[in-house]
């Protein structure tokens, strides 16, 4: 629409004759957007972007759409006669109009505010949503090609968040038939999704989604929100098979950020353009130019490797998007290739005579070429806002890589474009992108965050994803080796989060603080989408809030986490596979107590950092790790205040120059273990003892 429409002289001055037109950057007023995003789904049963709203001078949306041709065609009409259309109407039926669009957001406003009285959801809601969610996922997977749906496909990693999850609970009662066939599931989508051309096999990340069923031929941006969340889901397949498959993959994802999207302060980017120009000079961008490549290129870079890459990424000299009919429907991509692995390296290896770590060593060196010679065209815009919410589940991943990744084998070799980075490292990654929200766009005195930055802090407020990632990546980083300033600074934004989205009556949270009276939907989101829910992350902080203190403020997370999820009871019910990370929330509320592991010792040994690693070793979603070096004073008294239990735990286990640690449910405690094999032990143990 931008090139077809507000670029035409025609159509320019049709608007600026009878509108005033307003242009709204949806990742940065997600909140707008929302209003009038669920006003058009409400109307006409479907939505999307480009978003196109009329609105009344007041505000209130009058007609929309999502795309229209410029002119009348494919049996819509033109943009043209719908600005000609709606000044007509504006002109002869204005109180009609008006009356309408009060009244749709009226009927909105009542209907995305659902409340609940009970304050809990009744028994065996949360065994039902998660059975019933990870039935509707089985029945929508693709065992051809991986994936729960059909074309086009996105990568939802809260689909592999629920199955992980249901799969871990049918082996903890002994389903181990069910648990297979879930996991089964997961793995082979997460091999098709990395062995596919979504994921940018020379640079490393994910593309957004693939147009095609066979996760091929992508729209070519790359966004942040999907590199956090693919990376962790990648980390817990890893932390299941212990098979180094997925943690390169985790690592591939991770160390293009590290290198493409981080800015000079430690803060993460939010995306990269889908279309880039050709050639130096051209002023018309197409889609995927910086990615794809023709035979001759291959051939002329590669030389005496070149037929073995051809094979293995199935490159031809016609193009290779003819996999699928919506690969390539319009021929966009005719005598180009977009990468995909289709052959077995080890089948691959021998046909070569080579061993399997030669042959992959080449594959790393080629596409180390590719790589350099793609630097030197024209890059896609750099979208360098940062998001704290998409910085929230970024935060998380590092965080958790640097003691996730500590369990592969020594002497692992890498290749391009995964650099081999020190799983350390990772952590000082996430401490530092939460430093850069922290000191940006972090006010101390009021407690409050700002939504976004570009050069400066924008306008927008914090909204609430922001608030419940954030929290989530403080929390992770944390468990996962960070000070405790993090965990503190967590539960102030709890604080801050519930004085404003907080519907203390009704439960649940808003999207919004309701202070802006020109947003005119406050509405309580559930959906998990190609993002989580701010609703749905929020139960989770909670719920591990309440397992890391004590007393009337572990009572107080808890009820929250209750009322939130009784809001939502309905759709649990019927709509189970809509709200896949609600489904665990509502599980992870009923397990019994939530496993914990308090590892106590001197912070910068390497015997601390063995166990605590030792502690994130196994994935298990029900447990907390907390850690405490008694000879830090601030640590020492964080606990006293917030869980003395802790603190305690810390002065009856500071014994010189060894590590502790105590697994317990309740703060009910094993006897202590003083290394990570004892650790290791009695974490497998299925219920731990008393």
């Amino acid at each position: 629409m931008e090139v077809e429409s507000f670029e035409d002289e025609g159509i320019a001055k049709l608007l600026n004759d009878w509108f005033v037109s307003i242009k709204v950057d949806r990742e940065e007023r997600p909140d707008v957007d929302k209003v009038y995003m669920t006003y058009v789904q409400a109307l006409y049963g479907g939505g999307g972007w480009p978003l196109t709203v009329f609105l009344s001078p007041d505000l209130k949306p009058l007609m929309g759409g999502t795309y229209f041709p410029p002119d009348d065609k494919y049996g819509r009409p033109g943009f043209k006669t719908i600005l000609r259309k709606v000044k007509e109407a504006w002109e002869s039926k204005r109180d009609m109009l008006v009356k309408s669009g009060t009244f749709a957001i009226e009927q909105l406003s009542e209907a995305l505010s659902s409340s609940s009285d009970s304050g809990k959801l009744p028994h065996g809601v949360s065994d039902e949503a998660l059975r019933l969610c990870s039935e509707q996922l089985s029945e929508n997977y693709d065992s051809e090609f991986g994936g729960f749906g059909s074309a086009p496909k996105f990568p939802r990693p809260v689909e592999i968040n629920l199955m992980l999850y249901n799969s871990k609970k049918l082996e903890d009662t002994g389903k181990l038939d069910g648990a297979n066939e879930s996991q089964k599931m997961v793995y082979f989508t997460l091999q098709c999704m990395a062995k596919g051309g979504v994921h940018d096999h020379v640079g490393g990340g994910f593309h957004r989604y693939s147009v095609d069923e066979c996760w091929h031929v992508p729209h070519f941006e790359k966004m942040l929100y999907d590199q956090g969340q693919l990376a962790n889901v990648y980390l817990d397949a890893f932390s299941i098979t212990k098979d180094t498959f997925y943690s390169s993959i985790s690592r591939d994802i991770l160390d293009y950020l590290r290198r493409d999207m981080i800015g000079p302060e430690g803060e993460i980017f939010s995306a990269e353009d889908a279309d880039s120009a050709e050639n130096e000079g051209d002023t018309r961008k197409k889609e995927g130019a910086f990615y794809i490549w023709t035979n001759k290129e291959v051939e002329d870079l590669l030389g005496e490797h070149a037929a073995l890459f051809a094979e293995h990424y199935y490159i031809k000299q016609m193009g290779n998007c003819d996999l699928s009919e919506m690969s390539d429907p319009h021929n966009e991509f005719k005598g180009q290739n977009v990468l995909i692995e289709r052959k077995d390296p080890s089948e691959m290896a021998s046909k070569y005579g080579m061993s399997i770590e030669t042959y992959q060593e080449i594959l790393g060196e080629c596409r180390r070429k590719l790589f350099e010679v793609r630097l030197r065209r024209p890059k896609p815009h750099l979208d360098d806002k940062v998001i704290v919410s998409w910085n929230g589940l970024a935060i998380s991943s590092f965080a958790r890589a640097s003691k996730i990744l500590k369990g592969e084998a020594e002497g692992i070799k890498f290749n391009f474009p995964v650099v081999g980075t020190e799983p350390e490292e990772y952590l000082r990654i996430a401490g530092k992108a939460a430093s850069f929200i922290r000191n940006q766009l972090y006010n101390a005195e009021t407690h409050r965050l700002k939504h976004s930055f570009r050069n400066s802090p924008s306008k927008a407020p914090g909204f609430l994803d922001d608030y419940a990632f954030m929290i989530s990546g403080l929390l992770d980083l944390y468990e996962f080796g960070g000070e405790i300033h993090w965990l503190l600074w967590a539960i102030e934004l709890q604080e801050t989060q519930d004085s404003l989205f907080l519907d203390r009556e009704g439960g649940g949270y808003f999207n919004n603080t309701g202070e802006d009276s020109s947003v005119l939907l406050r509405v309580k989101e559930d959906h998990d989408g190609a993002e989580p829910s701010g609703n749905s992350v929020s139960a989770i902080n909670l719920i591990r809030l309440a397992s890391m203190v004590s007393g009337s403020k572990a009572d107080y997370y808890k009820r929250n986490a209750e009322h939130l999820l009784a809001v939502f009871e309905k759709r649990l019910k019927d709509t189970a596979m809509a709200v896949p990370l609600m489904c665990c929330a509502a599980d992870m509320l009923r397990v019994p107590s939530r496993k914990q592991v308090v590892v106590v010792g001197e912070r910068t040994s390497e015997e601390f950092e063995s166990m605590l690693a030792t502690a994130h070793a196994i994935y298990d979603p029900n447990r907390t790790v907390i850690h405490i070096d008694p000879n830090n004073k601030e640590e020492i008294e964080f606990w006293e205040v917030n869980n003395s239990n802790i603190a305690l735990m810390a002065k009856n286990n500071n014994a010189a120059s060894k590590v502790v640690a105590l697994v317990c449910q309740n703060f009910t405690c094993s006897a202590p273990v003083t290394d990570h094999s004892s650790l290791e032990a009695l974490l497998s143990q299925k219920v731990c003892a008393s």
